[in-house]
């Protein structure tokens, strides 16, 4: 009960709730909306307020930092254009299943329906892109709603939660208890599901196991590889969830996702059991979900995901469990081997074998290979290395050829968000100190967050930048090139020279027009030891490791006449 003697403005209220939640980052531009916020943290060190060049990368450092860490990542931002700008990040936070608290400054209580200066209702303006969006109206609720927060943030599926919080509540005063730090309630699955299971996989002869999701952990991932171990599985990672799973285990088939290994994508169809863990089976895991037929799939369907509404949502499974990645894992780790040797035991190693020669660079037009500069990448930075990528077909390149060996050193949006490598790196480099950062992105990719390099120097955070250079969205001239053959409208970019950009910013340039020449390059920009931006300049031909720009345009004009 309040005793009279806790008398604190909402703006310190709010600070020691999230220091209460053993909160030590807070990702924000900063704004009036909320000086009483950022007056209260001036004297509270043990939250560390990175100032973002922009408010879309501030949230997209709060998701990095979510899916990093387990806990929800915290972006602060002003009203309106703040808001807006902010959007960006709390949609990947919702898509990718991230744990995310977004706080907004809110025009002051009496100003509310007035359209006053930058308002917006955005209880209307979130309302499908995060689990729960308040305002926040009396200052003494505020440990109430961040306790909330919190627990809505990590619950069931995770993602992001927003809460407003108007300027003249912030400067009110008032009496608040305080609260300690949230713990997770998590889901576990029933014996007699895991029975059902193991009943399912004793009468299968070709099963095919699928991870993916939010809500996992260095020990789920440990659990769910000793299941694939024990029970002879082959594995394959969801889009962009390479590094659930240790590429080089003998059990690792491959990436489900944009281009995937036509032979795995054939697997998959002929499976006749499938175990989907974490995987919402979106879009791009599904090949545009012709991977597998809806709503019955030909094979039977295990699906194991935190949130029981999810499930049978697109797919009929045979068998539903809503379950916790980690209590599902650990579980399924402890289920009791099979009998003998599964028949499907054999074909294993051809799938992994299949996956490693599918991760062989390919050749490609041009003087540079960026296959062959990722493999370097790879080679020299070590396992431990932190990738951190946004959206483009530069992609394709990160994803089949760099072999993920840890969790959570893949950092890239499900969402297909450009921009997010350079913030994402910012919270990978704060959070993890000593290991490798690298950011990868295309010309157009990083010209939407490039300034959050700035970022990095401020903080001194020596983050590799490799910029893929090819004057032009590549996505999208690959689909006009296939829809609409020689008609090449607004792909086109003018670009700066971006090593002489991250100069200007204070970090170190470097540019590559051939493959022999990156290592080198590279050296030097390791050696630095500040950030550090290679611009790597590819040949537009080279639009995927297993096409041209040329070929493609070629395919699409014969196919019309």
């Amino acid at each position: 009960m309040a005793d009279g003697q806790n008398q604190r403005n909402g703006g310190r209220i709010l600070v020691d709730a999230l220091k209460g939640h053993e909160v030590e980052f807070m990702f924000g531009v900063p704004g009036e909306s909320y000086l009483a916020v950022l007056d209260a943290l001036h004297d509270t060190p043990e939250i560390r307020y990175i100032n973002a060049r922009h408010e879309g990368g501030a949230t997209m450092m709060a998701d990095a930092y979510g899916k990093l860490t387990g806990k929800p990542g915290i972006a602060v931002v002003t009203r309106g254009p703040g808001a807006t700008n902010a959007s960006s990040g709390v949609h990947v936070a919702f898509q990718d299943s991230t744990p995310m608290i977004l706080l907004i400054g809110q025009v002051g209580r009496d100003m509310v329906e007035r359209e006053a200066f930058q308002e917006i209702d955005y209880r209307r303006m979130f309302g499908q892109m995060a689990k729960w969006v308040a305002e926040i109206d009396d200052p003494a609720r505020i440990p109430e709603f961040i306790n909330r927060a919190f627990n809505v943030a990590v619950s069931g599926r995770p993602g992001p939660v927003v809460l407003s919080l108007p300027e003249d509540m912030l400067t009110e005063t008032a009496e608040a208890v305080n609260i300690g730090a949230y713990t997770q309630v998590e889901a576990h699955p029933g014996d007699q599901q895991m029975a059902d299971l193991r009943m399912m996989m004793m009468s299968a002869e070709k099963p095919f196991m699928i991870v993916g999701g939010g809500d996992w952990s260095v020990d789920a991932c440990a659990d769910i590889m000793a299941f694939a171990e024990h029970m002879h599985l082959p594995v394959g990672a969801s889009f962009r969830c390479q590094d659930y799973f240790d590429n080089l285990h003998p059990n690792y088939a491959g990436h489900v996702g944009i281009g995937i290994d036509p032979g795995l994508a054939k697997r998959i169809k002929e499976a006749d059991l499938l175990i989907v863990v974490g995987a919402r089976l979106g879009e791009m895991t599904t090949g545009g979900y012709s991977l597998i037929d809806i709503p019955r799939p030909k094979q039977k369907l295990v699906h194991v995901y935190p949130d029981a509404a999810e499930i049978n949502r697109v797919y009929d499974a045979d068998l539903g469990i809503a379950s916790g990645m980690k209590a599902f894992a650990r579980a399924a780790s402890r289920l009791y081997q099979l009998r003998g040797t599964p028949v499907w035991s054999a074909e294993v190693k051809d799938l992994h074998d299949g996956y490693l020669a599918f991760s062989e660079p390919t050749e490609v037009p041009g003087a540079v290979n960026f296959g062959t500069v990722i493999k370097t990448l790879d080679e020299k930075l070590g396992p431990d290395a932190i990738y951190c990528n946004g959206a483009g077909n530069y992609t394709v390149w990160i994803h089949r050829f760099r072999r993920y060996r840890k969790y959570r050193t893949c950092l890239a949006p499900t969402s297909g968000s450009m921009g997010y490598g350079p913030p994402a790196g910012i919270a990978a480099k704060l959070v993890h100190p000593n290991s490798p950062v690298v950011v990868v992105a295309g010309d157009g990719c990083f010209q939407m967050t490039g300034q959050e390099m700035v970022t990095a120097v401020q903080y001194n955070l020596p983050i590799l930048y490799i910029v893929a250079n090819n004057a032009m969205y590549g996505t999208i001239r690959m689909h006009q090139e296939r829809e609409y053959p020689t008609r090449e409208s607004g792909t086109a970019l003018a670009n700066p020279d971006f090593a002489k950009w991250a100069e200007a910013c204070g970090a170190h340039g470097e540019v590559v027009e051939k493959t022999e020449d990156f290592e080198a390059a590279l050296d030097r920009a390791l050696a630095s030891g500040k950030p550090a931006l290679i611009e790597v300049r590819t040949d537009p031909e080279a639009l995927t490791p297993a096409a041209t720009l040329s070929g493609t345009r070629d395919k699409a004009l014969a196919i019309r006449k």
